[in-house]
């Protein structure tokens, strides 16, 4: 359902406007490029604009610290409806190493509402672009297939068993 009212609302180019939260720059520096002529996403029509009034959509990039709380609230709230919302990075989907401290709230998704998560930290140029073009419809949903090997050790059990008894003979001597 999501997929077809963004073809709908979204058909020609997508303007993105980028937020950071409180983040350590390395999703910044992904988001930004991203738009560098090597990735080139303005070829999508993905566009990124310096003020949310403007944008159809946001990147979110770090854990919501509390300074900047009502500040994402206001940016949210400025885009116009319809609106898509990314959470970029492992920093803005759950927090991060930082989504116990006292400063922070967690990830995008405790403040508003987030429609798609690209995870990483910080997450590689294409899969941001990938992310992005998938929200919009420009290409198929891709799942890899898994393959299942059973694990083979080098030695046997018994072998393994014999070894580790003879490294640990200090433990032995101690007890």
């Amino acid at each position: 359902m999501l997929k077809n009212l963004c073809k709908k609302a979204f058909a020609k180019s997508i303007w993105v406007y980028h937020c950071n939260t409180g983040a350590c720059n390395g999703c910044d520096i992904e988001i930004l490029n991203i738009l560098t002529p090597f990735y080139d996403v303005e070829r999508f029509g993905i566009k990124l604009v310096a003020s949310p009034r403007h944008a159809d959509a946001m990147l979110i990039s770090g854990a919501v610290t509390r300074p900047t709380l009502p500040l994402v609230k206001r940016a949210y709230d400025a885009i116009p409806d319809p609106k898509l919302v990314f959470a970029i990075g492992s920093c803005a989907t759950g927090g991060g190493a930082w989504f116990d401290t006292y400063n922070v709230t967690g990830g995008a998704d405790k403040v508003i509402p987030v429609n798609y998560y690209i995870p990483g930290c910080p997450p590689r140029p294409e899969s941001i672009l990938y992310g992005v073009a998938l929200a919009l419809g420009l290409v198929e949903k891709e799942v890899a297939p898994v393959e299942l090997k059973q694990m083979e050790f080098p030695i046997d059990m018994y072998e393994r068993n014999e070894a580790w008894e003879k490294r640990n003979v200090i433990y032995e001597l101690v007890k």
